[in-house]
C-alpha cells in the first residue's frame, strides 16, 4: 500500500490529508509510474480551493505534474516500458507515491535531467515555452513585460527571452526577488511594492510599451498592464494567482491602442501526443543547453504538502519547488 495527499472537501491547506492509497493495476493505454518527485505549482491551488472545479468531483487527488520509473504497462503501451525515466503533466492525480497515468501524456527524460529537476519543470516550462514561442513569437527587437518574473515561470522565461534576443522587463514584490530576476535574463525588474510598474515600464521604454504582456497575477495587476502596451499590443493572460479578473469590457481594448488579448493555458497546447512532444522536446533542449537552468529553491516532504501550499500562496517561494515522497 502506498500513500497519497486527497482532498475530500475544497478549503485552506488543511484540506490537504495523507492517506493509504492504492493505485492499482494499469488498463488498457495506461501505465503505472513510481515517482521519484513531484511538482508543486499554483494550479494546484486552484483545485485545492474550488476556483476549478476537480473533473470527477470531490474525493481527489490533486496535482498535475510528476516525474519517475515506469513500473509496469498495461495493453496497447509501446512507446514507455518498465524502467523507463519519464515526466509528464496532468491529468490530476500526481499527489501520490505511485499513480495511474494515461501512457500517451508520459514523456521519456534524456539521461541529464533528473526527475526532481523534471517534476519542477515540466508545466512551467512547457508554459514558458508556449508563451515564447506560440502565443506571441519572441525574437529580437521584441519588448515584453513579464510579471511575477522570480517565480518558476518567470525565472525560466526571462533566460529563454533573453536567449532569443528580447527585452525583458519583469515585475517582483521585493528587493531579493529582484535580484534574482536580474540574474536570470530580466534587462529591467520593477519591485511593485514601491514603484508604479505603469509609469516605469512607460519610462524604460520611451513611452513606446510593449509588444507583449504576460500576465499570471490577474486581478491585481489589471488594467495596468493594458496601459503597458504598445498600440495592437497583445496582453497574454495565463493565471490569477491574486485573484480572477472581473468585469473585462472588451471596449477597453479599442480605448487603450486597438489591444489584443487572450486567455491561455497550456492543456490546450500539448493536448495532441505531437504537441507535447514537440514542446517537452524544446524544453528539454534548452535545459541541456546550459540556456536555461531550472532552480529548484524549496523541497518538502509529499506528506507535508499542506506548508508548500502554505509558502507558495504567501509568495514565499522563489523559482521552482518539488515535493519528494518518502
Amino acid at each position: 500500500m502506498v500513500h497519497a495527499i486527497r482532498i475530500h472537501q475544497t478549503g485552506g491547506p488543511e484540506v490537504l490529508t495523507w492517506e493509504a492509497f492504492e493505485p492499482g493495476k494499469p488498463g488498457p493505454g495506461e501505465a503505472r509510474v513510481r515517482h521519484e518527485a513531484v511538482g508543486l505549482n499554483f494550479i494546484d491551488v486552484y483545485y485545492r480551493t474550488g476556483l476549478y472545479p476537480a473533473p470527477n468531483g470531490l474525493p481527489f487527488i490533486p496535482g498535475n505534474e510528476g516525474a519517475g520509473v515506469v513500473t509496469e504497462v498495461g495493453d496497447g503501451v509501446s512507446h514507455v516500458a518498465p524502467g523507463d525515466r519519464v515526466a509528464y503533466v496532468g491529468p490530476l492525480g500526481s499527489y501520490a507515491q505511485e499513480r495511474l497515468v494515461p501512457a500517451d501524456r508520459l514523456v521519456k527524460l534524456p539521461e541529464t535531467i533528473a526527475c526532481d529537476v523534471a517534476a519542477s519543470m515540466m508545466l512551467k516550462g512547457m508554459t514558458a515555452r508556449y508563451l515564447l514561442r506560440r502565443t506571441f513569437k519572441v525574437g529580437p527587437g521584441s519588448t515584453i513585460l513579464f510579471h511575477a518574473a522570480a517565480g518558476g515561470v518567470g525565472l525560466i522565461a526571462g533566460q529563454w527571452a533573453a536567449h532569443l534576443g528580447a527585452t525583458v522587463i519583469g515585475t517582483v514584490g521585493s528587493d531579493e526577488k529582484a535580484e534574482l530576476a536580474k540574474a536570470n535574463g530580466y534587462t529591467h525588474v520593477i519591485n511593485y511594492r514601491t514603484e508604479n510598474f505603469v509609469e516605469r515600464v512607460k519610462e524604460i521604454t520611451g513611452g513606446k510599451g510593449c509588444d507583449v504582456v504576460y500576465d499570471s497575477v490577474g486581478r491585481d495587476t489589471f488594467p495596468g498592464s493594458l496601459d503597458c502596451l504598445k498600440f495592437m499590443g497583445l496582453f497574454a493572460s495565463f493565471g490569477q494567482s491574486s485573484g480572477p479578473i472581473t468585469d473585462f469590457n472588451i471596449g477597453m481594448l479599442a480605448q487603450k491602442g486597438s489591444l489584443f488579448a487572450t486567455r491561455q493555458t497550456l492543456f490546450n497546447h500539448i493536448a495532441a501526443r505531437s504537441d507535447l512532444e514537440e514542446t517537452a522536446g524544446e524544453l528539454f533542449d534548452v535545459v541541456e543547453q546550459g540556456v536555461v537552468s531550472i532552480q529548484i529553491n524549496q523541497r518538502y516532504k509529499l506528506s507535508d504538502a499542506a506548508t508548500a501550499h502554505r509558502d507558495l500562496e504567501e509568495r514565499r517561494t522563489t523559482g521552482t519547488s518539488v515535493m519528494l515522497p518518502e
